[in-house]
């Protein structure tokens, strides 16, 4: 399959709908794409916008693969 994303909003959009269809987490959805598509991950990281980088860090922060961050109460 070619590569058709040509931004990084249209990334998301196709990444967030993996994960509405599928039920995947943000980070396999990203590699399920790259795999899907025949893209390096290292290619994706640059259509990564904050939207999906935010996602990806809460997923990270929940599965202690990063320090969690203060956040507000609310």
């Amino acid at each position: 399959m070619a590569l058709q994303t040509q931004s990084a909003k249209e990334f998301f959009v196709k990444i967030q709908d993996i994960v509405t269809d599928t039920s995947m987490s943000y980070m396999d959805a990203v590699l399920y794409y790259c795999e899907s598509n025949n893209m390096e991950p290292e290619t994706a990281g640059g259509l990564i916008n904050g939207k999906l980088k935010q996602r990806i860090r809460e997923e990270a922060e929940e599965l202690n693969f990063l320090p969690k961050t203060a956040r507000l109460p609310i």
